[in-house]
């Protein structure tokens, strides 16, 4: 994609949307680093339906490694693979208590040592809760990078550092956001909705998807 649609691109996606922010509900970056834990392989409604007794019962680290793994659990097993991350957020929060001053993190290798936190997970801490510029590539920005020939590439990793590189600076810090919100619901994975699309004219997907019956 030529850098003018690029700027084009964003451009509309701010336009449409200009204070993008997470669905994932939390008060401070502890409560955002379990959040986004959480959601990993499931929604953020049913994340958003389990954090309020988690929160409650354990507000800080130091509250949430006392609560215990079992006690965890009984928070969050309405959640896919409760019992795992119940797991790693138990040995999360008693790292950050012992190794942190139960404090989160604003360094991309402390974040990716804790347990059950990978790039996607630190970048999008380090975004949202410390304001820093990174791309947390899930499967949806992943598949219109791709599809859009914004950023292709086989991997996460490898769309991740290509964005970084394409994405305008004044347009980096709010474009994962974008681009996850257009991935949910306009340019979806099975039949993207091309014919309510803001950016179908700058899009090399094809063939692009007709206007459904009425």
């Amino acid at each position: 994609m030529q850098k003018a649609a690029v700027q084009s691109l964003f451009a509309r996606l701010q336009a449409a949307d200009p204070q993008p922010r997470s669905a994932l509900e939390y008060r401070n970056a502890f409560e955002l680093l379990v959040a986004v834990v959480l959601s990993a392989q499931a929604t953020d409604i049913s994340v958003n339906k389990a954090t309020p007794a988690l929160f409650a019962a354990a507000p800080t680290p130091q509250a949430m490694s006392a609560l215990g793994e079992d006690g965890i659990a009984r928070c969050i097993r309405t959640i896919g693979l409760y019992r795992t991350k119940a797991r790693h957020l138990a040995a999360l929060c008693r790292m950050l208590v012992e190794q942190h001053g139960g404090q989160v993190p604003c360094r991309r290798e402390d974040l990716e040592a804790l347990p059950g936190v990978g790039r996607k997970t630190a970048n999008v801490v380090l975004n949202i809760a410390f304001g820093q510029a990174t791309l947390a590539v899930d499967t949806h920005i992943f598949r219109i990078a791709n599809r859009l020939g914004l950023a292709r590439g086989k991997t996460p990793l490898e769309v991740e550092t290509k964005l970084m590189k394409v994405v305008p600076a004044a347009y980096l810090h709010d474009a994962h956001h974008w681009l996850i919100l257009h991935g949910r619901h306009v340019c979806k994975a099975r039949k993207p909705e091309c014919w309510r699309c803001d950016l179908a004219d700058l899009c090399a997907h094809q063939p692009k998807t007709r206007l459904p019956p009425p």
